[in-house]
């Protein structure tokens, strides 16, 4: 599958292949929810987001190795290096490193705004020392390089019906929804490394703070107060999903379903965390299999979908017209459909090559 993902994207040049190739195994091995998504991009468009995704998964693990033989000087030591030499490959196109010979290459491709990623190492290296955010409006300031720029780096890969301006806000506040499910998520894990990324402010208004939060962690407990504040912070982040669901219908159509997908699977970590009683704090909740192989299954039937009707176009206008009907956009907390085994989702990646 590789190789095919790679001859459709013309890229040729074993050295760069074989970076592309470290970079899908960094999404598949850590990104499931990306990954299976990603499966359903035009195949030619795949390599391009495994690179960024792979280095930003790079960058993130330097940042939040809970490895206790590497100390906050060296994780810092580390993440200048990369630094260092993903200013230089953006420079130059290439790099001796591969995840970043990779992204050199698909930043030239898709003529990404290197910007994006300057304020993406900006907001990793304050992971090395900011460990809680006072306000939303600190948080948010820290997820535009953390979150909001990934949306930005995709949009050239996935494509436009607008400007691409237009679309931009949209994408970037997806970005920002993804991660704050993340961080409702893996409260008790951030915990672990040092970090709360919930607002004090949010927390505070419902008697919650650091120490409340770490007590629950150490011993198991349950306080109502946590709850409350869980379930504000998720009301907080269905309204940035709401947001940003306007875009997905600004795509490219063949686009769309993988970002769909995304949308519903992640808006159904929510629904898991809801389900979970809220115990972000002692247990990570998941998407059930069953219901991430459903929305596999809708994702590749709407690229089926999508093909055809760009075929269709291409033969009876003679070039391709990229505004077709909008589809509705899917609401965050629900998603029909049955799958019959929890495999399904595997046959579906092969549906969808």
């Amino acid at each position: 599958m590789t190789g095919r993902e790679l001859d459709a994207a013309g890229i040729t040049d074993p050295v760069v292949r074989e970076a592309y190739i470290q970079c899908r195994q960094l999404n598949a091995q850590h990104g499931r929810t990306y990954f299976l998504a990603t499966r359903l991009l035009p195949v030619e468009r795949r390599p391009a987001v495994h690179a960024l995704y792979g280095f930003a998964r790079w960058a993130d693990d330097i940042v939040d190795s809970l490895d206790p033989a590497v100390p906050p000087h060296r994780r810092a030591t580390e993440l200048a290096r990369l630094h260092h030499r993903m200013e230089q490959g953006l420079k130059d196109g290439d790099s001796p490193e591969p995840v970043v010979r990779a992204l050199a290459d698909t930043a030239r491709r898709y003529d990404i705004d290197h910007r994006h990623f300057s304020d993406f190492m900006a907001s990793m290296r304050s992971d090395l020392d900011v460990t809680d955010y006072p306000t939303f409006d600190d948080l948010r300031a820290y997820m535009h390089g953390s979150a909001a720029v990934i949306g930005l780096q995709m949009l050239p890969v996935l494509g436009t019906v607008v400007p691409r301006e237009e679309a931009a806000p949209y994408a970037a506040a997806l970005g920002v929804a993804f991660q704050l499910t993340n961080f409702l998520r893996d409260v008790g894990e951030d915990l672990d490394r040092g970090r709360v990324y919930l607002p004090a402010d949010l927390l505070r208004a419902h008697g919650v703070d650091r120490d409340l939060l770490s007590w629950s962690r150490a011993t198991g407990g349950r306080d109502p107060r946590i709850t409350e504040a869980l379930r504000a912070a998720e009301d907080l982040t269905r309204g940035v999903y709401r947001d940003a669901a306007p875009g997905l219908t600004l795509l490219d159509p063949v686009a769309r379903p993988c970002i769909r997908t995304a949308f519903v699977l992640y808006g159904g970590i929510l629904d898991a965390i809801a389900d979970d009683g809220y115990a972000v704090l002692h247990r990570r909740s998941v998407v059930p299999r069953r219901r991430r192989a459903a929305v596999a299954v809708d994702g590749a039937a709407r690229l089926v979908t999508a093909r055809i009707s760009a075929r269709r176009r291409r033969r009876s206008e003679g070039h391709v017209a990229l505004v077709p009907p909008p589809s509705a956009v899917p609401p965050v907390s629900t998603v029909q459909g049955r799958a019959s085994t929890g495999s399904a989702a595997d046959s579906v990646h092969q549906e969808a090559m």
